[in-house]
């Protein structure tokens, strides 16, 4: 258990970690201690969330410093599969050219336009999110993180080699299981924490998994590490514009 748990944050996370083997034993439920990634972020937002307000720092500036925070922690690994999934579904070619074009260490103009368009609704959105509200962006890294996970061991892969399908034939049959009691557990704290808000993070996120199973079987045939660190983009963006909406609205 230690050792998947050093093992999600050591592939997931820029956070700091002793070294440990890496086989299929020790990677076991690596996936299950990937939303505690998801946590230590949400944790550390809500903290620089609640520091910048103390210090007087403006929305505008407050915004920056948690728009880059994410990108920061992760070490950029989910950033660079949404914009390799960018580059691909954007060519209009067959599934195996897709799956070819997301090996590609060349970055497309598709993948730098779309870059740039996230990163100014995410920043946008965040310079509305209220007080009230920054508890349910806190846990929406951890929900994005339990759904991406529970694709990656449930969802088809579209190849046999990978990170997507290394972590599935290493993880444990009821690793599945785990991460569907997490994701029960990241619901209700959703509805305790706000209802309205909550609700809403929830729908969105469950939109974004419907139609990321159904864009990668039928552009790519099945899913790869680089369709769930795209997923895990989407879905983090979604439920943080759901967030600030929900802040406006009520």
């Amino acid at each position: 258990m230690w050792k998947s748990f050093v093992i999600a944050f050591s592939t997931y996370s820029k956070i700091p970690m002793p070294n440990v083997e890496w086989n299929e034993k020790s990677m076991r439920y690596s996936m299950c201690f990937f939303p505690l990634v998801g946590a230590a972020l949400g944790l550390l937002s809500m903290g620089c969330f609640y520091a910048l307000r103390a210090a007087g720092v403006g929305r505008a500036a407050s915004a920056a410093v948690l728009c880059a925070l994410p990108v920061l922690v992760s070490g950029g690994i989910h950033m660079d599969g949404f914009l390799d999934t960018v580059d691909a579904k954007s060519s209009y070619r067959s599934a195996a050219e897709r799956l070819e074009i997301l090996k590609d260490p060349h970055t497309g103009a598709f993948a730098i336009i779309c870059g740039a368009l996230y990163f100014l609704a995410y920043f946008g959105a965040f310079t509305e999110v209220a007080e009230t509200e920054i508890a349910c962006v806190a846990v929406g890294y951890v929900y994005s993180r339990v759904l991406s996970a529970l694709s990656v061991v449930t969802f088809r892969k579209a190849k046999c080699e990978g990170m997507a399908a290394a972590a599935a034939d290493a993880a444990e049959k009821k690793a599945k299981w785990i991460l569907g009691a997490e994701l029960i557990f990241v619901i209700a704290l959703f509805l305790y924490l706000a209802p309205a808000s909550g609700g809403v993070c929830i729908l969105a996120g469950l939109i974004c998994f419907w139609r990321y199973r159904a864009m990668a079987y039928r552009l790519f045939g099945g899913i790869t590490g680089d369709l769930a660190g795209y997923f895990l983009q989407v879905c983090e963006l979604a439920v943080l514009i759901s967030a600030a909406a929900v802040s406006k609205i009520v």
